[in-house]
């Protein structure tokens, strides 16, 4: 029996009653979007502990293997608003000061003693933790680094102390992982794995550096999917540019701050704007104002209107699609490796970026998951059929709800079969052959160079 739990877990971990409940009426528009709101769950500040999807499972079928995506956790801006004070974040990590977790103390002490680590090339050069009293641009943060603690943690109780996935004499080669050459991403990684892991050795920890953030590896030469992102990006300017009200707020902006208004909207300033609000700092102020909350609504409903665009438009699906076939290709040539019974990489990690989530979540055709907010978590979960061993099934998760069945190639199975995951050959299939469909196309490579009419 597949049991619908009665109070569904939202993907972002809250529970549904935890906000005002209104009775839907089919007729009127779609539900106003609220910025705050919005900007809340993006920031993922640790509070409450988080319920999750993961690890559930008929009692006979058995996990034989989790491959994991993440997102870095919490980090100081990319951006900064041209003169204005930088907002004042302390990016040392100190157990005393909240957020915090019960292991970040010998979190810090186990990273200061990493010299037995296998890191590629440049990895071995960036530092294990953050260690600035003034975050430097794009440094993680103690509120990253406690995000990915909870992630490892959550993660452990369910795949290792329920499921058994790795046992206490695990070895290295169970283990794949992989980092962009980010100090956020390499930290991300560690802080996850330092809860997660039966017993945190550097002696196992062979990380693999990757340089692009679409993780295509050896297949990066891809000219349709250049110019897929560059169509994307035009449409993006096209709904900026008709927006009168976001227009009007960056000209106000741009007076208070005293630069024009184009260098203005080059600096990015939601990104910044998003650093002060997450971490309760006030927005910054001139001698001409100050930049206020009306301010930040205006940008950031903009910014959901736009990946609502982008979802209706394709351009955005046809580049995800190409951007994301080597790392879900291999994805599917290590699931199909375990499950014809090799016991290498049964635990994988990914420590990635938005741009490197979005695309995948995207080109799967799960429209309904939200932009990844910090420390976004997407696990693929392999399953054996106990009581038929040669059947293999998957369960995809993001931020701990299951969405298996709003995967495009998934979905009807589930209108049919009354199994709660999807076989394994549906993926593969998806992967191998469906991707290029839509670009009358049967392999990657004559997708990236065949232009759509």
């Amino acid at each position: 029996v597949h049991l619908i739990p009665v109070n569904p877990i939202r993907e972002d971990g809250l529970n549904p009653k935890s906000r005002k409940r209104i009775m839907p009426d089919l007729l009127t528009e779609p539900p106003a979007i609220d910025p705050v709101y919005e900007a809340h769950i993006y920031c993922n500040i640790p509070t409450i502990a988080e319920r999750s999807m993961e690890g559930h499972a008929p009692h006979y079928f058995k996990l034989v293997s989790v491959q994991v995506l993440i997102r870095h956790g919490d980090r100081y801006p990319l951006y900064a608003i041209p003169k204005t004070k930088r907002p004042d974040i302390d990016c040392m990590l100190l157990p005393s000061r909240k957020p915090s977790h019960p292991q970040l103390e010998a979190f810090i002490k186990h990273m200061s003693k990493g010299s037995a680590a296998q890191m590629d090339g440049s990895l071995s050069s960036l530092p294990r933790y953050p260690s600035h009293s003034l975050c430097e641009m794009g440094e993680l943060t103690q509120t990253g680094v406690v995000q990915h603690l909870r992630n490892g943690q959550l993660l452990r109780e369910i795949y290792i102390n329920k499921h058994k996935l790795l046992l206490s004499d695990w070895t290295a080669k169970q283990l794949y992982l992989e980092t962009t050459g980010k100090s956020r991403t390499l930290q991300s990684a560690l802080a996850l794995l330092y809860t997660f892991l039966p017993d945190f050795d550097w002696k196992k920890i062979n990380m693999r550096h990757q340089w692009s953030t679409i993780f295509c590896s050896g297949s990066c030469d891809c000219p349709m999917r250049n110019h897929y992102l560059e169509e994307e990006q035009r449409r993006q300017y096209s709904l900026r540019v008709k927006n009168n009200d976001l227009e009007k707020i960056y000209v106000d902006m741009a007076k208070i701050v005293g630069i024009p208004t184009r260098q203005l909207r080059a600096s990015n300033p939601i990104d910044s704007l998003l650093c002060y609000f997450c971490h309760n700092v006030s927005f910054p102020c001139t001698k001409t104002g100050c930049i206020s909350m009306e301010h930040f609504k205006v940008i950031k409903r903009h910014q959901l209107e736009d990946e609502r665009e982008r979802q209706e438009k394709k351009l955005y699906f046809l580049y995800a699609l190409l951007a994301t076939h080597p790392l879900l290709n291999q994805t599917v040539n290590r699931l199909q490796r375990i499950a014809e019974g090799k016991k290498e990489e049964v635990f994988v990690l990914y420590s990635a970026h938005d741009v490197t989530l979005s695309p995948v979540l995207s080109a799967l055709g799960i429209t309904e998951a939200r932009f990844p907010r910090f420390a976004a978590r997407l696990v693929f979960e392999l399953w054996q059929d106990g009581k038929r061993p040669k059947e293999h099934f998957i369960r995809i998760l993001y931020n701990g709800a299951d969405v298996t069945f709003q995967t495009s190639f998934c979905k009807d199975y589930y209108k049919r079969f009354s199994k709660p995951m999807c076989p394994l050959e549906k993926f593969v299939n998806f992967v191998k052959r469906d991707m290029f469909l839509v670009f009358n196309s049967t392999s990657y490579y004559d997708a990236c160079r065949r232009r759509l009419l």
